[in-house]
C-alpha cells in the first residue's frame, strides 16, 4: 500500500476527469488524503471522501494566504478555481460541521505563508499577526477534535516552531501532525520531529535540494505526498498535470537516498499515515 498524504483531486484541475484519475489510483494501491485550503474546497473534499468506503480521506483548513489576501496581491489559480483570491473569514461553527464527518482524518493546510508579503513595516506586522491569529484558531480546532494537523510552512519556519513550542508550556494536549512540502533545514526538520512532527516529502525534491533531510531525518518520521495537480516529477513532463501514481518517483528517490528498497519506503510511509491519520 502507498499512501499520498496530500493531494487536491478536490480541485478544479480534476473536474473533468475527476473519478477516471481516482479509479487508476485506488486500482494502483494508492490511498490518498484530499486536503482542503478554504471552507469551499474543504467541503467538496468531504464530499468526495464520503463516497468512497476506504482509501480516500479528506483535510479541512484554511490556507495562509486566505487568512490575510488583504495584505498582498496574489496570482488567479485556476487549477484551484479561483478567479480572484479573496480573504475568507475563519467560521469555526462551519469548519466544525465539516469535521464531524468519519472521513475527515486531518486539520489543513493550515499555517504561514510569508512569500508573499507587504513591503511595510507597519502593513507587514498585520500580515503575520492576522495569519497567526487563524493559525492558532485552527490549531485549537485541532485540539478539539482531536485531529492531526497538515501545516503549510513558506518562509515562516522560525514563527510555526515557536508557536508548536508554546504548546509545551500550556495545559492541553499538544497537537501532532506533518509540515507538508518540506523545504527547511535539517536543524528545523530534526526540532519539527522532536515535537512528535512528520516531514512531508513530495515532488519539491526535483527542484529544491533538501536530500540531507532525507538521509538523516528517519523513515520512521517521514511522509510521503504529491500536492497534485502541483510539483509534476520530472520523469512525467514538464507539462503533464500531477496525479497521486505519480508518487512513485517521490518514493523510488526517498529509497535511493536512503539506501534502500521502494517498498521498504512505500510501506513505512503507508504505516507512518495510518499511525498519524488513525486509517
Amino acid at each position: 500500500m502507498i499512501i499520498d498524504t496530500h493531494s487536491h483531486l478536490n480541485f478544479k484541475a480534476y473536474e473533468k476527469d475527476k473519478d477516471k484519475v481516482l479509479k487508476r489510483t485506488l486500482e494502483s494501491g494508492i490511498w490518498m488524503i484530499n486536503v482542503g485550503t478554504k471552507f469551499e474546497t474543504s467541503r467538496s473534499a468531504v464530499e468526495l471522501a464520503e463516497k468512497y468506503e476506504q482509501g480516500v480521506y479528506a483535510a479541512i483548513g484554511m490556507h495562509p494566504i486566505f487568512a490575510s489576501a488583504e495584505f498582498q496581491k496574489i496570482k488567479t489559480d485556476p487549477e484551484e478555481g479561483e478567479f480572484l483570491i479573496k480573504e475568507e473569514n475563519f467560521e469555526k461553527e462551519k469548519y466544525s460541521e465539516l469535521a464531524k464527518s468519519k472521513k475527515v482524518v486531518a486539520i489543513g493546510e493550515i499555517g504561514l505563508d510569508y512569500y508573499y508579503k507587504p513591503k511595510t513595516k507597519t502593513r507587514l506586522e498585520e500580515f503575520k499577526s492576522k495569519q497567526k491569529e487563524i493559525f492558532q484558531q485552527q490549531l485549537d480546532l485541532a485540539r478539539e477534535f482531536d485531529l492531526p494537523v497538515i501545516v503549510h510552512c513558506r518562509m515562516a519556519h522560525e514563527d510555526i516552531l515557536k508557536i508548536l513550542n508554546s504548546q509545551i508550556a500550556v495545559t492541553y494536549k499538544k497537537v501532532k501532525g506533518v509540515v507538508h512540502c518540506f523545504t527547511g533545514t535539517l536543524d528545523e526538520a530534526k526540532q519539527y520531529a522532536g515535537l512528535g512532527f512528520y516531514i512531508g516529502v513530495n515532488g519539491i525534491i526535483f527542484k529544491y535540494n533538501i536530500d540531507d533531510v532525507i538521509r538523516e531525518i528517519p523513515l520512521d518520521k517521514i511522509l510521503v505526498e504529491t500536492d497534485c495537480p502541483y510539483l509534476t516529477p520530472p520523469q512525467e513532463g514538464k507539462d503533464t498535470r500531477n496525479e497521486p501514481i505519480f508518487i512513485k518517483h517521490v518514493i523510488q528517490k526517498i529509497a535511493d537516498l536512503k539506501g534502500t528498497g521502494f517498498e521498504d519506503v512505500a510501506g513505512k510511509t503507508a504505516e507512518n499515515a495510518r499511525n498519524l491519520f488513525k486509517i
